[in-house]
């Protein structure tokens, strides 16, 4: 990374996102860089990262934006980015014991269920609540 920011070849001054990503058997860190040299972006995918304990170095040293996506992406996904010096959630409360947005976070009331397990209540389709019993809600063109 520091090649593709400091050498003049590259000069990829803008990192525009860092996300994290949850492929269900690991994790990845992802880059979004951008370079006045060419009108193409860069994605940089760190794959391979242990789903256990995902960790990776922190890029704060080249881009000082990447601090709040680095937290971000901890808060989320729990990629620990080594070197950044307030790696704290930034949208949990500090006692949160999970992450949100990895595959195997469950909602509270998909507890005792496996993911994709079936379909929760507020996913249901149903009729409008004034809707006369066995009214037609929406009807398919005839072909």
């Amino acid at each position: 990374m520091t090649r593709l920011h400091d050498d003049e070849q590259f000069e990829f001054e803008i990192l525009a996102d860092l996300c994290g990503v949850d492929t269900g058997s690991e994790m990845w860190a992802v880059y979004h860089l951008w370079s006045p040299r060419t009108p193409d972006w860069l994605r940089v995918i760190v794959p391979g990262l242990s789903r256990d304990d995902p960790r990776v170095p922190s890029v704060t040293f080249l881009w000082k934006g990447a601090e709040w996506m680095e937290r971000e992406a901890y808060d989320m996904f729990g990629i620990t980015f080594e070197g950044n010096r307030d790696l704290r959630r930034i949208y949990m409360p500090p006692d949160y014991a999970s992450f949100p947005l990895r595959k195997d976070f469950f909602l509270p009331d998909d507890a005792s269920r496996s993911p994709a397990g079936g379909v929760r209540h507020m996913e249901q389709t149903h009729g409008p609540t004034n809707a006369e019993s066995g009214a037609r809600i929406r009807q398919a063109p005839a072909s």
